[in-house]
């Protein structure tokens, strides 16, 4: 087995601290017109930039177009976290977040689009960091459909091959990666630029609308507002709504609409899935909320579309505190923070897809116990499942639900109530954002601990790097030759 080539993993952290201090100067403009402080940004540039280059422009060694599976794995997560600590930066240096761990915590939030905030006071907040917060989504979003179908499936990471856009990516993906990555970014700034025009119609102010549509597309969730969307109108709400739906929706279904290549739409089990699994979760939640509360019909279903859609396409985004809900429709809502959207969106959560297989490995089990010499092939759009990528799906559900439970246990022995532990813990390693709680969906997680917090932390990017890319670094066998 080859050694890793470390000149080129270097090369790669280099150009994510590039690209993130460049970033960065977008804030300038922001703090021009609202006549604040412009250091923080230009100190947070200097400090990303100059280790940045030195990594990418001094390194000798060459970003191969093809590299191997161990070298993607350190640099995608090296990469991220990279990412996180520059982000970080223009917090740490306009003094509005208090300590490191807090501001590492918002950049940790904001890349892996999960949501969680320690803010207790968003409005009183400048406005150039608050888009800096809300654009730390969108980088950490456009990322993540990157990884998700573009690197993932070439390091066939968790059987991700099985959702690419060809099924022989691996051998066609290296010379149209620049094409797909274009078509997935043209789509990816199409919903965003759309949501900004329909929010600002809707009489949403300008630099609102582009915040809260970059927590949307990103499926992320930071809002510039103490009580999210719950102070705008119905038609902002519904607005949002879509949007949230269509972020969550697989970019895959997106590149062959612009493809014209229908039939791959109209043939993607897991997307109807998605929409089946969403419409039924909506009217349960509705049904509770009539039954449960005094609530008007069209108040009922606004509030339950809204939360029941924002929880599973893992965004945070709130109209009504759920918390207050009927304890049933509390619980529904706990469930759905583990559902996520569909693979190759940037929600996070287990997805539809992974739903779907191990619902069809049920229905097969059950037919082998009424007829045990059936073969009973699992397939996901008209292709069977290998056997090897369907124990992968079953290991990676089996793995979410052993690191849920330790994130919360380590939570409960350090002091904070076991239903705020849960809720903390499922929130951050599905990267939803809101938990349960004081730390629901109206609150915040200012109050948790040094060592919970670090350990959120942990979890939304363990989340965000679909487990097995993480953990790989930490096996004997990775790091032998």
């Amino acid at each position: 087995m080859k050694t890793i080539n470390l000149k080129s993993v270097l090369r790669i952290i280099g150009l994510t601290l590039v690209i993130t201090a460049a970033s960065i100067l977008f804030c300038i403009p922001v703090a021009i017109i609202y006549s604040e402080p412009l250091a923080p940004f230009l100190l947070a540039f200097v400090t990303a930039m100059a280790p940045g280059a030195a990594l990418y422009f001094l390194t000798p060694s060459q970003i191969r177009e093809k590299i191997t599976t161990r070298e993607g794995y350190l640099s995608v997560t090296m990469g991220w976290i990279a990412l996180v600590l520059a982000g970080s930066l223009p917090f740490l240096y306009s003094s509005t977040i208090d300590g490191f761990t807090n501001s590492l915590f918002e950049s940790v939030s904001g890349f892996t689009t999960t949501g969680a905030s320690i803010l207790t006071d968003i409005e009183g907040m400048p406005r150039s960091i608050l888009f800096w917060r809300s654009m730390t989504h969108w980088i950490g979003g456009i990322g993540i459909i990157l990884l998700v179908i573009i690197i993932l499936p070439t390091l066939k990471v968790g059987g991700y091959n099985l959702f690419s856009l060809e099924s022989s990516l691996k051998q066609k993906i290296l010379p149209r990666t620049k094409s797909v990555a274009g078509v997935m970014l043209m789509i990816y700034v199409t919903l965003t630029v759309a949501e900004i025009i329909l929010l600002t119609a809707g009489g949403m102010e300008l630099f609102d609308s582009i915040c809260h549509s970059f927590g949307t597309v990103a499926t992320g969730g930071f809002s510039t507002k103490n009580d999210s969307i719950a102070g705008y109108s119905g038609y902002i709400q519904y607005v949002i709504t879509i949007f949230m739906f269509l972020a969550a929706t697989s970019y895959v279904v997106f590149y062959y609409i612009v493809r014209r290549n229908f039939s791959r739409v109209t043939g993607n089990e897991e997307f109807w899935f998605y929409l089946f699994f969403t419409t039924a979760s909506v009217v349960l939640v509705t049904m509770i909320l009539l039954a449960g509360s005094e609530r008007s019909f069209e108040l009922a279903f606004r509030h339950s579309l809204f939360e029941v859609v924002s929880t599973i396409t893992t965004t945070g985004y709130a109209t009504n505190d759920y918390t207050m809900w009927p304890p049933a429709a509390y619980m529904v809502i706990f469930l759905l923070i583990f559902a996520g959207g569909s693979t190759g969106s940037t929600t996070g959560g287990i997805k539809m897809a992974r739903h779907l297989i191990t619902m069809k490995n049920l229905r097969n089990t059950v037919i082998r116990l009424q007829h045990p010499n059936a073969i009973t092939p699992v397939k996901l759009n008209h292709k069977v499942v290998p056997d090897s990528i369907n124990s992968l799906m079953s290991v990676f559900i089996q793995l979410y639900i052993i690191l849920f439970i330790a994130g919360a246990l380590i939570m409960i022995i350090t002091g904070i109530p076991a239903e705020e532990a849960a809720g903390a813990s499922a929130a951050s390693i599905s990267c939803v954002g809101p938990g349960l709680g004081a730390s629901g969906n109206m609150g915040n997680f200012a109050h948790f601990n040094v060592v919970s917090k670090y350990t959120m932390m942990l979890l939304m990017i363990i989340g965000r790097l679909e487990i097995f890319t993480f953990i790989a670094l930490f096996t004997g066998s990775f790091w032998k030759k």
